[in-house]
């Protein structure tokens, strides 16, 4: 486990899949990332690459050739090497291998980065093309928070707000992990979603480009909570496991196929192109309070 931190926050980064383990803020001790019961969900903030959320059959097809992917792609089952470290950030990095050009024909750098500055962590993805062809891959966060934060609470006390009034429906997924080909309203000319665990009986609330590029997590019952900012990220997860005490906020370039996908890599939605040498920037950044 490697270890970043400011006077206020510290974070701990497993290099197995340099997975974000740990927000803690120092003066109240309040352990910000969901625990990882593994009876639950032993996960805490998986990476997802080179795709996000599922594929049909679990199989694409590039240059007449099929290739199988599961879920959320391979970077988060796999070890990243410590590029570089210093005391309020780290950098890994992840290199294509036999292993996975079986599955993703692609030459690649993929470096995750962490720095830290007061009470917030930014997270940034670079995708670097490594090889000589164009490369086609999605990328995507997951990062599981404690709900409720702070005793005293409930999950139901707790609601997202987007910086931005928003009409949006969501798009429901079919039991095999693929979208619907047509969205169910959700939200209409509101700021607000109230939380409860109901929401997340049929899986993961996911939105289609929305305004807003900000999303809070807050209580009328504690002052403490977080916002995440995800510029540049077309798509955005909410989800948790049945029953679970955590919530899931999930910036994504990239999304599953729906329950009609061609299956087609190049023509797949979300999908990001990337030219020979070329390099691809995202970050998201979490501010707790």
């Amino acid at each position: 486990m490697f270890t970043i931190e400011s006077h206020l926050l510290k974070a701990s980064i497993h290099p197995k899949g340099a997975e974000l383990q740990s927000l803690l803020q120092k003066e109240s001790g309040i352990e910000y990332m969901w625990k990882g019961d593994p009876a639950v969900w032993g996960k805490f903030s998986p990476i997802l690459f080179p795709i996000v959320g599922t594929l049909k059959d679990n199989t694409y097809f590039y240059q007449d050739r099929s290739y199988q992917l599961g879920r959320h792609g391979f970077a988060r089952d796999h070890q990243f090497a410590v590029e570089s470290q210093e005391f309020d950030r780290i950098v890994f990095l992840l290199k294509q291998s036999g292993e996975t050009l079986k599955v993703f024909p692609f030459p690649f750098d993929l470096r995750v980065k962490y720095t830290i500055v007061d009470s917030s962590i930014a997270v940034t993805y670079e995708v670097v093309n490594t090889g000589k062809e164009t490369m086609y891959f999605s990328i995507g966060g997951h990062p599981a928070f404690a709900l409720p934060l702070v005793p005293g609470t409930v999950y139901d006390d707790y609601y997202l707000e987007f910086d931005q009034a928003e009409t949006a429906g969501r798009w429901p997924i079919a039991e095999a992990g693929l979208l619907k080909t047509s969205s169910t309203p959700l939200l209409s000319d509101t700021k607000l979603l109230p939380l409860n665990k109901g929401l997340f009986a049929s899986d993961a609330i996911v939105f289609k480009n929305l305004h807003s590029s900000r999303i809070s997590l807050l209580s009328r019952k504690t002052e403490h909570g977080l916002s995440m900012d995800f510029p540049g990220f077309p798509y955005l997860g909410i989800w948790a496991a049945p029953g679970a005490d955590f919530l899931c906020i999930e910036p994504w370039c990239g999304i599953a196929d729906s329950v009609d996908s061609l299956q087609l890599w190049e023509e797949k939605e979300g999908i990001n192109k990337l030219e020979a040498g070329a390099a691809f920037l995202r970050t998201w950044t979490v501010n707790i309070f």
